[in-house]
């Protein structure tokens, strides 16, 4: 939805529990917010982080896809860990998702107390073509 020059993202199976979109664009300008591990068919939270950062990882996919972008418009992702060493998972997915070393965006992991079974918690902001029609995204 366009109010302005913002416009909310929406993403089917994925929602915020508290009243905030999932992503909110002005201009070339992403931002999401909080993308969890919760799994995006059954709305579970796994108990692992291997099966949390993949699910992080397809989120932000979604996001990129329902916003006109990808992932070579991502500026900085910025990584909530409950453990900030243990970045096993993380980096499988992260090379995954920017296999060139040399066209990575920004990231900046830090040290988090997440509820509800989380062990990490991503947001990113991204720089999309402007050109693009107004209206619900999603």
């Amino acid at each position: 939805m366009t109010v302005g020059r913002r416009t909310t993202v929406d993403v089917p199976g994925f929602a915020h529990a508290n009243p905030v979109p999932v992503a909110s664009r002005v201009g070339p300008f992403l931002a999401t917010g909080a993308l969890t591990g919760r799994d995006p068919g059954t709305r579970e939270m796994p108990d692992g982080l291997d099966a949390q950062c993949a699910n992080v990882f397809r989120h932000v996919r979604a996001v990129l896809a329902a916003a006109g972008g990808g992932p070579g418009d991502v500026l900085k992702l910025t990584v909530h860990l409950v453990d900030p060493g243990d970045r096993e998972a993380l980096n499988r997915e992260w090379t995954a998702l920017f296999p060139d070393p040399a066209d990575r965006p920004a990231r900046q992991v830090v040290a988090a107390t997440l509820g509800g079974g989380a062990l990490v918690h991503v947001d990113l902001l991204a720089v999309l073509e402007e050109t693009r029609g107004g209206g619900r995204v999603g």
